[in-house]
């Protein structure tokens, strides 16, 4: 697939993301926010980082760039977008995700290897996993605490929206431990862990590499 990676001020995951769709034999292209052509992806990826420095609330900036406008309407015509960390952050602001992020129940960056657990596999972002398998993958963010109404859980629930979950421990206090969501369609999803940070053995995980496999399938 052709992938666009998009690069905002701050973004400091694109070359690792571009790394990963390179190794598993997509073809990725950069995307800068004050573009408006979308360079005729099949994909677009909004990598981890601190856009515009996390200024007023992570991703609240961001979502004003000039190429959001495109991947809104990308999105809306049914093209598939993913969101990891930041990059979610941004989806939740935009509005292309139901819900909210609030800072880590202890108010502290966490940088470390987390499990989370594959709930939804019959999207094209995670079909290379089981279900209910279980991936370690690292997350490295200050505001990740995922938050959304009663009424809103209920129906990402109904909905089977919720795709990943943290296992063993909620490392930020996120409701329902919910770490990764996906909208009704199934052309969108966001996740906080970094899958891009897991694609070789000596990275201490290569239970990412799925991930970016599975768009191929």
């Amino acid at each position: 697939m052709r992938v666009g990676v998009v690069v905002f001020p701050g973004t400091n995951c694109d070359m690792d993301t571009f790394h990963a769709l390179k190794i598993t034999g997509h073809d990725p292209v950069f995307l800068w926010h004050k573009d408006h052509d979308l360079q005729s992806v099949d994909m677009v990826i909004l990598p981890g980082g601190f856009s515009y420095g996390d200024y007023l609330r992570a991703g609240s900036i961001a979502k004003f760039s000039p190429i959001m406008n495109e991947i809104i309407d990308f999105a809306n015509k049914g093209g598939y977008v993913l969101g990891i960390c930041n990059g979610f952050q941004i989806l939740l602001e935009a509005g292309l995700l139901p819900g909210a992020m609030l800072p880590n129940v202890t108010n502290t960056f966490i940088c470390k290897p987390v499990f989370i657990r594959v709930l939804n596999n019959q999207n094209i972002f995670l079909n290379r996993y089981l279900a209910n398998q279980v991936i370690k993958i690292p997350i490295a963010h200050k505001e990740g605490r995922y938050y959304i109404s009663e009424k809103g859980l209920e129906d990402l629930k109904e909905n089977n929206q919720i795709v990943l979950k943290y296992e063993y421990e909620n490392p930020n206090g996120s409701i329902d431990s919910i770490a990764g969501i996906i909208n009704k369609k199934g052309n969108v999803m966001g996740m906080m862990p970094h899958p891009e940070r897991a694609v070789e053995d000596i990275l201490g995980s290569s239970d990412g590499i799925n991930l970016f496999l599975s768009f191929l399938k």
